[in-house]
Formats: structure tokens, C-alpha cells, sequence
């Protein structure tokens, strides 16, 4: 068994109470790739000791089954109220399904095979850590490699520019800020740029679309819920104002969130503190709220959707982000970032736009903002035959038109094709550039995974010859 030497040093640890050997063969692995230690220990009494001295290092813990029930049961309940927050796992070398539902009774976060791989390990640690290396500092939430990196807010115009100014100044501070701005103006991006900016910036940043779930779902994944809270609840779940403890959570969408929940989420604004559903005492937590809308919430207010008191709360400071046809300086910047990003991505280092094909772009209406332009050059490079994007390749949508739309005759492919071709040939396309991997497809085509799972069974169910796909697609 290793242990640091320093009790006070930064570097991060996971514990593992089992007498297996093999836990062994990841001590170097760990050090190498992730600068994490492994400190193993073989019985419950030294495990414990070394917790309660060291309990600052650890990210995780590994709890054999093979250690008498009590004490398997005791370990958590203590390690939990030490670390609410710290993951505590329980590993069976042979794995029942009795025994899964005893670990999650005994409030683990998961039961697992033993020994594991290594790609497994890793998943765990993935959320604990920055960028996959360096462990986190001053919070507690998940976050993923993806989520770490800040997009970069590209812009000349004068009103962005002012915006960010004005991010600059609040970021350090504790206030509420409410981003407003039609759907695909950057609204997250500027929330990301905020946290970044902050005193928060090590800790977590997490984000809840309140569209995206049902009220009673959506009360569970912000504020969690207590072992028994209803039908279903076998384990203590942390919600995610919880999991961005010291960091930043983000509402998007907080206009569809239903009036029960809105009074609710005024309290934890009001006295920084949650209930979890079915909990008999209150956590305190310390989260910075960034909520995004794109709708009118006065407008809301009025239809009695909205609560008056909420806003006013969320309101401290507000931000309200342009369309993209209203800062046109910006059109050209955002799609040579864009091209620069997508002919990287699908190694076409050497394309360009041809002035008809910028043109194009600029003088589009672009009713879907920087992500309707994202996906406009996204298909430009994916279509272009040849070093140049001409218009013919971001043609794919009715809105993006060429300055002289209403006279030029329109523009005529090799061969004809039907818009379901088209829409095939993208999503094949985007599937060979990211090696089959759905969830980058999507995201690259800028659809949700569900849609393009649906799209792949349209095509299985009524097919088209792979030939036509072949010869639309540079």
C-alpha cells in the first residue's frame, strides 16, 4: 500500500477496502495517465481509519463484497456523512442480482463487476477529473472532457462586444443572471463564458434543460430524492443543484418550467438551500444560477405562466444576446471559424468559400442564428466538390439565399436529387467522418441522437442505393 506522504497535497486518490491482488495492476496506470494514487487496503478497520485521516484526497471508493454485511453497510453510512458527495462503489467477483439490489439498498452508487477494466475505472474517474487529468478544485459536480472546453465567443459587433464587457464585470460576482435571446444566439455559450470568468471557473458547470422533462422527473433531477421518496426510489439520488456544488447551475429554457417547481426554486434562491423529494431536512448549498430563456417573460407573466417574484430574482442581471441578423459584421467571422473547425474535422484542410458562397451567407436571414449558420457550413464542407464551397452546397435550407434570390435562376445540380436524398447523404456522410459514433453525428448535423436513431430505421425500412449517396457526397 502506498500512501502520500503530505495529507495536505493536491494530488487525488481513490480508496479500495478489498484483499484482491489484482487492483494492483492499476497503481501505475493510474499515475501515469491520470496522476491519481491507489491506495488499497484489505480489511474494513483500516480502511476506515485511513478514510477519516485522509478523506480530503479521496475521489472515489471501492468496496469489496466479500467484507462482512454490517460492515460494507456501516463504511457507507459513514463515509457518506463525512463526503456526502463522494462516490462509494461495492465490487463482487461474482455478481448477482441479489446482491446489486442490496448494494443500492445500502446506498452505493453502483455495483460492479470485479475485477474491472481499466476502460471502466476510467469511465468512473472521468467526471471527477479535469480534462481527464487534473482532479478537480473547490467542487463536487460531474463534468465531462466535452463540457470543459469554452467555445469562444467570436465577435466585432459593438453590442456583443458590449455584452461582454458587461460579463466580464458580473462574472466574479455571486449575482443571478438571466440570458434572454432567440433560440441558437449563444445563450449557453455565454453562460459557459460567465462561469469561466468566475471565481467558480475550477468548480462544476452544469446544465438542465427544463423542457426536456416532465415536472415530477424534472423536481427529482434538480433537487434529487431520498431512498423510498416515491415508487422506484431504491437509493439516495443527488440532484443537480447538489452536484454543482461551488459552481454554476444553468436553467435553460426556465420559461417551461411548471409554476410548482418555480415557487420551489424561488426558496433555494432566497435561502440557498434545497430539499430533495421525500427529504426531512434541508441542504445547504452554495450554487451560482444562470438562467436562459427565449421567450418573453413578461409576456409569460401576464398569462400566468410565469411567477412575477421569480423573475424578479432571476433578473438581477440581464443580459439579452442579438440575433445573428442583426450583428451581419459577425457572419463572416463565425463561418471561416466554423469552416476552419469542420474542414479540420473531416480533413479538408485545403477548402474555402467562393465570394458567391460568402455572399450567400451574408446576406441570409437566418432565422436559427449561429447554429443554423454552424450547420449551414457544416454542410458546405461536407458537400463542396473541390477546394471551393459554392452556394449549391449550403443551399439545404429555404432561408439561406443568395443577395439576388427573387431574379437569379435557380442553381442546378450534376444530378437531381430529392431533399430525402440529400438528407440521407448528410447523415451517411457525417456517420463516415465520425467513424459511426451517433452521438458526434448528431451532434455535428445539429440533431438530437433520438432523431438520427429514427432516421437510420426510416432507411432500413425503405432504403436507397448507396451509389447515389457515393455522388452527392465529396
Amino acid at each position: 500500500m502506498i500512501i502520500p506522504e503530505d495529507k495536505h497535497m493536491e494530488k487525488k486518490a481513490i480508496l479500495v477496502i478489498d484483499a484482491d491482488p489484482r487492483w494492483e495492476e492499476f497503481r501505475l496506470r493510474l499515475q501515469k495517465s491520470l496522476a491519481v494514487e491507489l491506495i488499497q487496503v484489505a480489511n474494513e478497520n483500516r480502511g476506515r481509519d485511513l478514510f477519516l485521516q485522509q478523506k480530503h484526497l479521496f475521489l472515489l471508493v471501492a468496496l469489496s463484497e466479500t467484507l462482512p454485511a454490517p460492515a460494507i453497510t456501516g463504511l457507507i453510512a459513514e463515509f457518506k456523512q463525512e463526503e456526502p458527495y463522494l462516490p462509494v462503489f461495492i465490487v463482487s467477483p461474482r455478481p448477482t442480482v441479489e446482491g446489486a439490489v442490496a448494494a443500492m439498498r445500502r446506498g452505493a452508487q453502483d455495483y460492479l463487476p470485479s475485477p474491472m477494466s481499466w476502460e471502466k475505472l476510467k469511465e468512473l474517474l472521468s467526471p471527477h477529473l479535469r480534462n481527464g487529468r487534473e482532479p478537480w478544485r473547490g467542487g463536487s459536480g460531474a463534468k465531462s472532457e466535452e463540457e470543459s472546453k469554452i467555445r469562444p465567443i467570436i465577435t466585432q459587433d459593438p453590442v456583443m462586444l458590449q455584452l461582454l464587457r458587461m460579463a466580464d464585470t458580473v462574472a466574479p460576482t455571486q449575482a443571478t443572471v438571466l440570458l434572454q435571446g432567440e433560440s441558437g444566439t449563444g445563450k449557453e455559450i455565454m453562460a459557459r463564458y460567465i462561469h469561466s470568468k468566475s471565481d467558480r471557473a475550477q468548480g462544476p458547470f452544469i446544465a438542465v434543460n427544463c423542457a426536456s422533462l416532465p415536472e415530477g422527473l424534472l423536481e427529482s433531477e434538480l433537487f434529487g430524492h431520498e431512498k423510498g421518496a416515491f415508487t422506484g426510489a431504491v437509493m439516495r439520488k443527488l440532484g443537480k443543484f447538489e452536484l454543482a456544488q461551488n459552481g454554476t447551475l444553468l436553467l435553460d429554457e426556465i420559461s417551461e418550467m411548471h409554476l410548482h417547481l418555480q415557487a420551489k426554486l424561488l426558496r433555494v434562491l432566497q435561502e440557498n438551500e434545497i430539499d430533495r423529494v421525500g427529504g426531512r431536512h434541508p441542504v445547504p448549498i452554495n450554487v451560482r444560477v444562470i438562467a436562459t430563456t427565449n421567450q418573453k417573460l413578461q409576456d409569460a407573466i401576464q398569462n400566468s405562466r410565469f411567477r412575477e417574484d421569480l423573475f424578479y430574482r432571476l433578473n438581477v442581471i440581464a443580459f439579452n444576446l442579438p440575433a445573428l441578423r442583426a450583428r451581419r459584421s459577425d457572419i463572416a467571422l463565425l463561418a471561416e471559424y466554423f469552416l476552419r473547425r469542420y474542414a479540420k474535422l473531416f480533413n479538408k484542410g485545403a477548402v474555402k468559400f467562393s465570394s458567391q458562397a460568402l455572399a450567400a451567407l451574408e446576406n441570409a436571414s437566418w432565422p436559427g442564428n449561429v447554429r443554423e449558420l454552424e450547420n449551414a457550413v457544416a454542410r458546405g464542407v461536407l458537400l463542396a466538390q473541390g477546394h471551393q464551397i459554392q452556394p449549391r452546397d449550403i443551399l439545404a435550407d429555404a432561408q439561406v439565399e443568395t443577395p439576388a434570390a427573387t431574379t437569379a435562376a435557380p442553381i442546378k445540380l450534376d444530378k437531381p436529387v430529392t431533399l430525402r436524398e440529400m438528407e440521407q447523404s448528410l447523415i451517411f456522410q457525417a456517420l463516415d467522418e465520425t467513424a459511426g459514433n451517433r452521438t458526434h453525428a448528431a451532434k455535428l448535423l445539429g440533431i438530437s441522437v433520438r432523431t438520427l436513431r429514427n432516421k437510420l430505421h426510416e432507411y432500413r425500412a425503405e432504403p436507397f442505393p448507396r451509389s447515389s449517396h457515393s455522388s452527392q457526397v465529396a
